[in-house]
């Protein structure tokens, strides 16, 4: 039986964005250290840890430093080499594992994951080369969605076509990069399962979240998710399928599209905390962040209880800053709103510099009144 990492140890996280800071919050209160493994200097983790290492992710004798002085080696965005978290594991365990991160990366390796499992995925075909354009048509023959294999967020490195007649030219704008085509998917809902399992297979998941998107990013996450109860407990069933047949260790949330029907489609996996998830750290017994915590370093998972019936959270993205600094006072004097920033000093359209959190009674009045909290900060 694998021990529990001692308190007062040093977790080991590979970035140092803002979920890495989340992080870094919840360990300390747990009782541990946190150092962080990053290419930037102002890093929104770096004021929030106990080291800071900066230097780049494919230095892989740095990396190796890195784990030795770590009890356990965890990440917080995607975008890590293969070599990088093979260098680690040979000094520290990585939880999630190299493999799993390997996997999510690529949306081919991925969808081709979940069929193996026999869990269900949008219709695709991958588009590697001129041939594959060429005989799209015959496995996705209507509208679909032409994404990079790798490397893409926020709806970066993704085209919409109206049929396979337009892949060609959406595939050149994308510089014939390795892709993805994908049928769309006619759903009602988008949800986003977070969950949790530890070494020893135990695994607790929150209820879905309903997410709401705007230019391809997530604007708004509702809670508890307005769906059928079928579909709620197959969402749940298929988060659990995930974690169980890729033997995840860590969090990670599986993002998922609900049909007409109530069936669920998974649109992709994330082996990390979500900005979905991002409501549980004032909505939640137990945060996404300590549940990452907690499963990184062996300890009991807890409780993943609501501590109000409903929840709601709204990204603030670079674009209200556009005239300057916010008017925060507006916001942190709305009862029950909760503001979280990320200490980024650069704000850009569309980058993600904190959020806001509403939880009380019924869903729409906390959605009505988060959405007139930030509408307060434009100025």
């Amino acid at each position: 039986m694998t021990q529990p990492v001692p308190r007062g140890s040093t977790l080991g996280v590979l970035g140092g964005g803002q979920l890495g800071r989340m992080f870094a919050l919840a360990a300390h209160r747990l009782g541990f250290r946190v150092a962080v493994f990053t290419d930037a200097e102002d890093a929104p983790a770096s004021l929030a840890v106990d080291r800071h290492v900066i230097a780049p992710l494919d230095d892989l004798d740095r990396v190796a430093e890195f784990a030795r002085s770590v009890s356990v080696v965890t990440f917080e965005f995607e975008n890590v080499p293969s070599a990088t978290t093979e260098a680690a594991a040979k000094f520290a365990p990585v939880r999630p594992s190299g493999s799993l991160l390997h996997t999510s990366q690529n949306r081919s390796r991925e969808k081709g994951a979940m069929r193996a499992l026999g869990l269900p995925v949008a219709t695709y075909v991958d588009i590697l080369s001129e041939d594959d354009v060429a005989r799209a048509p015959e496995i996705v023959p209507g509208a679909g969605i032409l994404k990079t294999a790798a490397w893409g967020y926020d709806g970066h490195g993704q085209r919409r076509v109206a049929s396979a007649a337009e892949v060609a030219d959406a595939w050149r704008e994308l510089d014939c990069q390795p892709a993805v085509l994908e049928g769309l998917v006619p759903f009602e809902c988008e949800v986003s399962v977070v969950g949790a399992r530890g070494h020893d297979g135990e695994a607790v998941f929150y209820d879905p979240f309903e997410n709401r998107h705007a230019n391809q990013i997530l604007d708004l996450t509702l809670w508890p998710a307005r769906v059928p109860e079928d579909a709620r407990a197959r969402a749940l069933e298929v988060a659990r399928a995930v974690f169980e047949g890729l033997d995840i260790v860590g969090v990670a949330c599986i993002e998922m599209f609900v049909l007409p029907d109530g069936e669920i489609v998974i649109n992709e996996i994330a082996p990390r905390p979500h900005n979905s998830g991002h409501l549980t750290i004032d909505a939640h017994v137990i945060s996404q962040f300590e549940l990452q915590v907690r499963a990184i370093a062996g300890l009991p998972l807890g409780s993943v209880e609501p501590v109000a019936p409903a929840a709601c959270m709204a990204n603030l993205l670079g674009d209200l800053w556009s005239g300057g600094e916010p008017p925060w006072d507006r916001v942190l004097a709305e009862p029950r709103v909760r503001l979280h920033l990320y200490g980024k000093t650069d704000a850009r359209p569309g980058r993600k510099m904190g959020h806001l959190t509403v939880v009380g009674e019924d869903r729409d009045a906390l959605e009505q009144r988060i959405v007139r909290a930030r509408a307060m900060l434009q100025t």
